[in-house]
């Protein structure tokens, strides 16, 4: 017993040194976790301020230009507003830029895909090019790679893309836009658009429908059908079985022309413009400047004059092919420097301030 009474101090003295020990540990564990946790959440916030910060102040340089929200009407038709850009450009021209803007401003309530080829093989992010900073403001806009063996897989034209020398021909890119085009139409529907469009109007109730480019061709610049639309399939498989691609041509305006009188049995287009479904609509409405006409865009044209020759017509093709190497004094009255003020703002105060 007196060995046991001298024991129990020593007891109590080890006990309070581990009692203060463990407090001590349980103390430290708790403020490491809150740290972590407080460190943790901080960080992720961060992470979210800094990947929307700078959307924020590239969107900002543009704001006086962008849309502003207007209050919900009735929904837009069903379908997407489709740009493809075959080549591996990654640096958009101002009318590339001009194009997607105007068609975003005009259907506010509709997707706008633009599917490049060159982010095929890139990673997630998006170049840092003006462009891509402008349009991604836009909050219908979509800037996705464009995946041809994906596109053209369950097609007429799968088998011909894999040809590996379609590749030597002159013609190639134009042609693989061509098929790029009449693909989408035919597997999601909705409207496709040339890159060298300026749209001055929205598109959607446009349906089974391509323009004209003079009395007797038809041009697939423009483009708006339904999906699985039985023309867009005769336009594949005309595609494969008249295949020439050493042609300018051949098979783009060349092929919608055959399959047109086909589908309608005909000769004359002129005469014969609606047939079961498809309307070929008048040049006025798509090219309302004939493609040899082209320099016509860069002369002076009043106000007045302009809504004139402009008031039935959808969207101008700008004939880039033939176009692009003219200057354009973008302060001045030219037809196309009206319409880059008027459509497509951001990009036209972009172009002033290069200027």
């Amino acid at each position: 017993l007196p060995r046991m009474s001298n024991c129990l101090p020593n007891l109590m003295t080890v006990l309070q040194s581990h009692r203060r020990r463990a407090l001590f540990i349980l103390t430290f564990s708790f403020v490491f976790f809150a740290s972590v946790m407080f460190y943790w959440r901080a960080g992720e916030y961060a992470e979210g301020q800094l990947y929307s910060l700078p959307t924020q102040r590239r969107c900002a340089q543009f704001l006086p230009y962008l849309p502003r929200p207007t209050a919900g009407g009735p929904p837009s038709p069903p379908g997407d507003v489709f740009f493809v850009e075959t080549s591996e450009q990654t640096n958009p021209n101002y009318l590339f830029t001009c194009s997607v803007e105007s068609a975003a401003r005009t259907h506010l309530g509709t997707r706008v895909v633009v599917l490049m080829k060159a982010l095929a093989n890139r990673s997630a992010s998006l170049p840092n090019d003006w462009p891509f900073s402008l349009l991604s403001c836009f909050p219908n806009v979509e800037i996705q790679p464009l995946d041809l063996p994906e596109l053209f897989s369950g097609t007429p034209l799968a088998k011909w893309y894999l040809q590996s020398e379609h590749q030597k021909e002159p013609y190639f890119l134009p042609v693989l836009s061509d098929a790029c085009r009449i693909t989408i139409m035919w597997k999601f529907g909705g409207i496709y658009l040339d890159t060298d469009f300026i749209v001055l109007k929205n598109l959607k109730n446009l349906t089974n429908a391509l323009g004209m480019q003079s009395q007797e061709v038809l041009n697939g610049a423009f483009l708006s059908f339904k999906p699985k639309h039985e023309f867009m399939e005769l336009c594949m498989q005309d595609f494969v079985k008249n295949y020439n691609g050493w042609i300018w041509a051949h098979q783009g305006p060349q092929l919608l022309t055959r399959v047109f009188k086909k589908w309608c049995s005909i000769r004359n287009i002129q005469n014969n413009m609606s047939c079961k479904g498809v309307r070929a609509l008048s040049p006025e409405a798509f090219y309302p400047i004939f493609w040899r006409n082209w320099r016509k865009l860069f002369d002076t044209i009043s106000s007045s004059e302009l809504h004139k020759l402009l008031k039935n017509t959808y969207a101008v093709h700008v004939w880039n092919k033939l176009s692009h190497g003219k200057k354009l004094e973008i302060t001045s009255q030219a037809l196309l420097a009206q319409l880059y003020s008027q459509f497509c703002p951001a990009t036209h105060a972009k172009m002033k301030k290069d200027s």
